[in-house]
Formats: C-alpha cells, sequence, structure tokens
C-alpha cells in the first residue's frame, strides 16, 4: 500500500527529495515523518463521518503534506481556492463540513474570518506568517511536530473534494475521480491511487493552482514513491528551468502555459533541456491546433489531451500523433466511458452528426455533487446518460470533436467559469437594471468574462461595477470589461440567449475557444 511505500522511500532513501517548493525541499524521511504526524493531527479534529478540513490551495509543500496525511487518516480535505472572499469561503466550508483549516499567508486573512464565523476547531497556518498563532489559529510547525498518533484500521476513504461554480451561481464540490469506487478503506484507496498513477517515474512539475483536479493529481504521484516539483506561480522561464535542472519527466499544463511557454525568445527557449520530458497532460480548456502544433514540434510527442470533468473525471484522452491524425479532436471515449451524440429529446445520432455530446457510464461512474443530489439529476439526460455541456459529433473513426458549448461556461486559462455567479452579484448593485455576462475572446486566456449592463441613471462607472464584484467575488471571477446596452434580448420566458450575444464577439459561428 501507499503508506508501506513511502515509509520504505524513507527507509531507502531518505535524503533524497520528495516534495520541493520555491522556498523548501522535504526528503523522503520529513516527508513520511510529516504526513503520519499531522495524520494524527486531522484524526484528532475531524473524526466525524461528515467532517472535513479545508486545505486552501498555496502553491508549496504544505499543502501536499496536507492532502496525504488527510488521505492516511480517512479524514476529506477540501482543495480550497486562495482567491476566494471570506464569504466566499465560509460558504464553501458550510457546505463541505468543514471543521478546520490549512492556509498560508495568501489566504490566512479569509480563512481566519471565515473560521471566526463558522467556529472552526483550528485554523494553520504556515509560511511566513506561521508564528502568528493565537485562539483557534496555530501553527502549521506545530502540527508537524505533534506526537504520532495511529491511525485505526478501517478507516473510510475520504477522497479531496473539489469545488466547480455552479451554472446556478453556486459552487458545487464533487469527489476527486482517482480510483475504482469500489475502494472502501482509506488504505484501500491508497493502494488504489499509487498503483494507478498516469505519470511516468520521475520528478513531476506542477506549475497550475494546486485547489485545481489537475495539479492536484501530483498527489497521486507522490504517493506511488515519485517526486514532485512545485511551481509557486507560473512563470515561463522558470519552469523550462526547473524542467532542465530536476530533469522533470511528467507535468499538467493547460493552453495558456503553452503560449506563454511559445511566446519567449527563441534563445531563451534553446537554452533549456526538456528531452527528461516523457509526458505533458494538458486539459481544462481547448487548445488552438497552430499553439498545439507548435508544442508538439518543440517538446516532442509527449503531449496527452484530457477531456472530462472534475465531477466525473477523464472521458476521453488523444497523445500526440493521433491528434496529428486527428486535428482538433479530444480523443476516443476511455472506458468505462461511450461517447454519444444526441438530439434535443436525447436520441441517438448518426455518426458524424453534430448534437449534444454525451457519455454512458455504468453505476458509480457517472457525474455526482456532493449534497446536490437535483445538480447531479440536472446532469443526465437520461439514466445512465450525462453530458458536461458540449456540443459536437463523433467521426467514422470513433474520435470527439467539440464544436460549441450548450452550457454558458466560460473557460479563462483552464478555469470553468460560471456568468450567472457573477450576474448575480451585479444585478444587486443599484446601478444595474439588467445584466449579462459572456465570455469573449482573450489572446492569453482563450477567453475571458465580459459583462453587458444595461444600466439606470445615474449610470456606475466600470470602475464601480468592479469594485462591487470583487467585494462579493474572487477576482479572477469577475469580468475583465464592462460594456453598456439599451437592452438585453429575452426569449418569452425570459432567458438570454448566450451564443446570440457571443455571436458579434467571434470570428466564426463557433463562439468557444479553440
Amino acid at each position: 500500500m501507499s503508506r508501506k511505500v513511502i515509509a520504505e522511500r524513507a527507509r531507502t532513501a531518505p535524503d533524497a527529495p520528495a516534495v520541493a517548493d520555491d522556498n523548501v525541499t522535504l526528503t523522503w524521511s520529513r516527508f513520511a515523518d510529516q504526513v503520519e504526524r499531522v495524520a494524527g493531527v486531522l484524526l484528532g479534529l475531524a473524526p466525524g463521518d461528515g467532517e472535513r478540513v479545508a486545505v486552501i490551495g498555496e502553491n508549496n509543500a504544505a499543502t501536499l503534506v496536507a492532502h496525504a496525511a488527510g488521505l492516511l487518516a480517512g479524514v476529506g480535505t477540501v482543495a480550497t481556492s486562495r482567491q476566494l472572499t471570506a464569504r466566499e469561503m465560509a460558504g464553501q466550508f458550510a457546505d463541505a463540513g468543514v471543521v478546520a483549516a490549512v492556509t498560508g499567508p495568501t489566504g490566512r486573512e479569509a480563512a481566519v474570518r471565515a473560521g471566526a464565523e463558522l467556529g472552526l476547531r483550528a485554523v494553520a497556518v504556515h509560511g511566513s506568517e506561521n508564528g502568528q498563532a493565537g485562539g483557534s489559529v496555530v501553527a502549521w510547525d506545530d502540527w508537524c511536530s505533534a506526537p504520532v498518533r495511529p491511525v485505526p484500521d478501517g478507516r473510510p476513504a475520504r477522497p479531496p473534494l473539489v469545488y466547480t461554480s455552479g451554472t446556478t451561481g453556486r459552487a458545487r464540490g464533487t469527489e476527486v475521480r482517482w480510483a475504482d469506487p469500489c475502494a472502501r478503506t482509506a488504505a484501500d484507496y491508497l493502494t488504489a491511487i499509487s498503483a494507478g498513477s498516469n505519470f511516468p517515474d520521475g520528478p513531476h512539475l506542477v506549475v497550475g493552482p494546486l485547489q485545481h483536479n489537475g495539479p492536484l493529481t501530483a498527489l497521486r504521484h507522490l504517493m506511488s514513491g515519485q517526486p514532485v516539483v512545485v511551481l509557486g506561480r507560473f512563470d515561463a522561464r522558470r519552469c523550462l528551468s526547473r524542467i532542465d535542472e530536476w530533469r522533470v519527466t511528467s507535468s499538467v499544463m493547460v493552453p495558456t502555459h503553452f503560449q506563454r511557454l511559445l511566446a519567449l525568445p527563441e534563445a531563451e527557449r534553446a537554452r533549456h533541456g526538456l528531452s527528461s520530458l516523457r509526458l505533458v497532460a494538458h486539459t481544462g480548456s481547448a487548445c488552438p491546433p497552430g499553439v498545439k502544433r507548435a508544442m508538439i514540434e518543440w517538446f516532442g510527442p509527449v503531449l496527452v489531451e484530457s477531456y472530462g470533468a472534475s465531477e466525473v473525471g477523464t472521458v476521453a484522452r488523444i497523445d500526440s500523433d493521433e491528434w496529428l491524425a486527428h486535428p482538433g479532436s479530444v480523443g476516443r471515449a476511455v472506458p468505462p466511458f461511450e461517447a454519444v451524440v444526441v438530439n434535443q429529446d436525447a436520441h441517438p445520432l448518426p455518426r458524424g452528426e453534430i448534437g449534444r455530446l454525451a457519455f454512458r457510464a455504468p453505476d458509480g461512474h457517472g457525474v455526482r455533487y456532493h449534497a446536490d443530489e437535483a445538480k447531479t439529476r440536472a446532469a443526465y439526460l437520461a439514466p445512465g446518460l450525462f453530458t458536461l455541456g458540449d456540443i459536437g459529433y463523433v467521426d467514422e473513426d470513433g474520435y470527439i470533436h467539440i464544436t460549441d458549448r450548450s452550457a454558458d461556461m466560460v473557460v479563462s486559462g483552464g478555469v470553468n467559469l460560471y456568468p450567472a455567479e457573477c450576474e448575480a452579484v451585479l444585478a444587486q448593485h443599484p446601478g444595474v437594471t439588467d445584466v449579462a455576462v459572456i465570455g469573449v475572446p482573450d489572446p492569453d486566456m482563450g477567453e475571458a468574462l465580459r459583462a453587458l449592463v444595461v444600466a439606470r441613471d445615474p449610470v456606475p462607472s466600470p470602475t464601480a461595477l468592479d469594485a462591487h464584484c470583487r467585494e462579493r467575488l474572487a477576482a479572477y471571477k469577475c469580468p475583465r470589461a464592462y460594456e453598456f446596452v439599451e437592452k438585453l434580448p429575452r426569449n418569452a420566458m425570459g432567458k438570454l440567449d448566450k451564443r446570440a450575444l457571443r455571436r458579434p464577439y467571434w470570428a466564426s459561428e463557433r463562439t468557444i475557444a479553440g
């Protein structure tokens, strides 16, 4: 099992690096020791079935230690964005049953305020403010040096919970899909994820925020006894430097990372050796064909694209050679999923015909959300047949092509954003009569949020509307631009035609990036 793997690494290679971030490197012996001690603390704080511990997604070693300790102790962790406001954080904590939290300096203020509002049992702080403790705020170092508390056999499996914004404006949680649903105990789950790591042996580089499912899969690699290197914040030059220095074999990236890497001067790109790379998984948003082709020419045929969602995992996959033969495809369905294209009545359509893209899945493998049966049901077009909200077709060879999006979701820099959340906030401003938020082209992020506002006199300034949003939402959820319009088209049921609103901003009938 994974616990034995880590213990064996600590015994046979105690001084070899396990986790390295911008400031610290944990050896296998130190990593194993911290995980054991923190696991005991978490078990004492959250022993109940529905009790969880939030881990604010700072990109450093402590975040991975906290999640690993939760897996070991059978205590569910909640991957939480460090950019959330205190109000947003408190809402997620309450929804997930959070009773304690781990945070670094970036998320400290919001986590402490949310913790005070909900009466959390403890908020552990690591990083530069580690020593500023008092009351329920404790130092992370104290947890890492706490007495070892044995974890009882048979603790149930508690996979990490990640949050994805919802179409109704309410963020919903979903457990990560890293192992077969049959893994019932914490020990079984650890064994399953360590045996099923999708990355090749060798150092794995984390370049995305550790509150998202893709970057967080580095935890599986770590628990299988392989080292992980974490970038605190993405920088193209530092990314190449780490690949070269550590002889990195794998990473998870999004198209925005590719574009920033390709923007480097040719001389800078040529300075770094990349021959160690064996797999670069990319996900999160559609990759422009020219960008993907340029990356394959530079990195070699190591790119593998995954299509799916946090609430179900990967449902389709395509490697570099397949993509060059089927450009624009997101791959073929992976077992146990089957791709199906249906019409508005959920009846299957022939190969090559465009319709709603859906997937069949056996029991236990479909979409599910934490504590939200209504949202779970809404994802299904028929029993066992769910959709991720995309329009497309399946060609004669079984390759899936996405042509548009039926949901209002906007994918910006690989992050899913749902305009309803922003629309609900802007509608509360006294100067706003009506509002629609849409995705428009962005050269760096692929798509960006733009607010179309029907205002009343006196017309508020874009600066005032932006301040109103930022007081209530994390900055990445706020529009990048505000445009005032005379009216917004609605149908007889009051529903906005988002595709029609997006169309003037795009160069073709395809009104999504990629």
